[in-house]
């Protein structure tokens, strides 16, 4: 599968190609990609979202 086609997890704010985006840690599992030990809704238990980076 290639980085593009990869579906998106609820806490990403655009896909892996789009300009001015970067990998963060999730805020709702601290990166730990579970949350009450089960898996994280916000990362799909990868512990990193995509978010946008920069501007101004």
């Amino acid at each position: 599968m290639k980085q593009s086609d990869k579906p998106l997890s609820p806490g990403d704010e655009a896909g892996p190609d789009a300009p001015g985006v970067g990998e963060a840690i999730c805020q709702a599992c601290h990166g730990t990609g579970t949350v009450n030990g089960v898996c994280c809704t916000m990362c799909n238990g990868t512990g990193k979202v995509l978010q946008g980076v920069g501007g101004g």
